[in-house]
């Protein structure tokens, strides 16, 4: 007898192949079965829903009250169908340990930090104050962040960097370079932000090694993967075939239809789709993990592309083997789905609009094999 039951639901798990209808069964906060006629002590009817592992966006801001651009976590979870949040630096060095005590040991929903490489972190984010925290070397210390990084190293699974004109200004490339050599020393990979140049996505691709993220991976001209002609550049394409994961972190300013319509064009996908979801990409145009997954289904992604996107390939970013696909033995995390059917106009980060018929909404979520 399981603790819980879903019951007839569109079981897809990329992980496993498995697309079918069919139950899936929780005890003891794990994953326990997978099959036709489970039985539970709680049962719960799904179908008509999909029933996927639970959701991983791998681009948040959810240090909630401990810097301006943070959202609450649980909260957002639940709007946005997710059971892991991966908060992309946040906090830095100086802070890690309140994030850590005030936010992440407070929340039902599982949050896994990246550290930001600047002390700080991301501190000065708002509409009226914009300041970008690796503008001036002296917030940046490599021996603080590796020290950081260790001290909490069951939990940070990554070092964050940001740069570009509005985030680094005059250092410029400097501190992806630090950020590298701490990620070595540290044994981490490192998700990069690139904003408008400089520095120019041609610095910026060769650096990058096997299983380091390239956020914001579809953004819009400048520093766009794609040329004039709309052919993809040949250092992302270089990048690519190094292993480099590219990740979407959809946020404010940071995702293009035009730069997406012509790297699917070319069959290149991005391997993560994630929302870079904070306090004023939440009131769009990214909104969401699910609106943001919903954008890549009308713009002709698969819908079981679209779920590995965002369940084991965002796991596997950030090397976390415990999630990401309902195997049972693994945590006991799921999402159920409802596809809305209707007329959708939706919007990048340029204002273009692209109309699709199908939005994804949250029909439940499964926390620790419970309901949530």
């Amino acid at each position: 007898m399981h603790d819980l039951v879903l019951k007839g639901g569109r079981v897809i798990d990329p992980a496993q192949g498995l697309d079918k209808v069919t139950d899936v069964g929780f005890a003891g906060g794990k994953v326990a079965a997978l099959g036709d006629g489970l039985e539970g002590k709680e049962v719960r009817d799904v179908s008509g829903k999909i029933v996927t592992p639970g959701l991983i966006d791998l681009h948040t801001h959810v240090y909630y009250g401990g810097t301006s651009l943070g959202v609450d976590p649980d909260s957002y979870a639940r709007q946005a169908g997710c059971t892991t949040l991966i908060d992309a630096g946040s906090a830095g060095p100086g802070n890690i340990l309140g994030f850590r005590k005030h936010v992440i040991e407070r929340s039902e929903t599982r949050i896994v930090p990246l550290i930001n490489i600047s002390y700080p972190g991301i501190f000065a984010f708002s509409l009226n104050v914009m300041f970008g925290e690796n503008e001036n070397l002296r917030l940046i210390s490599s021996p603080e962040c590796l020290k950081a990084a260790r001290e909490h190293a069951d939990l940070v699974r990554g070092i964050k960097v940001r740069v570009g004109r509005t985030t680094s200004g005059p250092m410029a490339i400097a501190p992806l370079d630090m950020a590298l050599e701490v990620a070595d020393h540290a044994g981490l990979p490192v998700m990069v932000h690139l904003d408008s140049p400089p520095p120019y996505r041609s610095e910026v691709m060769p650096r990058l090694r096997k299983g380091d993220i390239l956020t914001h991976c579809f953004r819009p001209f400048p520093n766009s993967p794609v040329a004039g002609d709309m052919n993809i550049h040949d250092d992302v394409l270089e990048a690519r075939e190094r292993g480099v994961i590219f990740d979407i972190g959809h946020g404010k300013g940071s995702f293009g239809f035009e730069t997406a319509l012509a790297m699917l064009k070319h069959g290149f996908l991005p391997d993560v789709i994630s929302s870079d979801v904070h306090v004023l990409s939440i009131q769009g145009p990214a909104f969401d993990q699910l609106s943001t997954m919903s954008k890549f289904m009308a713009i002709g992604v698969p819908l079981v592309e679209v779920i590995r996107a965002s369940t084991i390939n965002a796991a596997k970013a950030v090397n976390l083997d415990d999630r990401g696909t309902l195997k049972p033995g693994l945590l006991g995390d799921a999402t159920v789905l409802e596809v809305e059917e209707g007329s959708f106009d939706f919007r990048d980060s340029t204002g273009e609009t692209h109309k699709g018929t199908q939005h994804l909404r949250c029909g439940g979520i499964v926390l620790n094999g419970r309901w949530w």
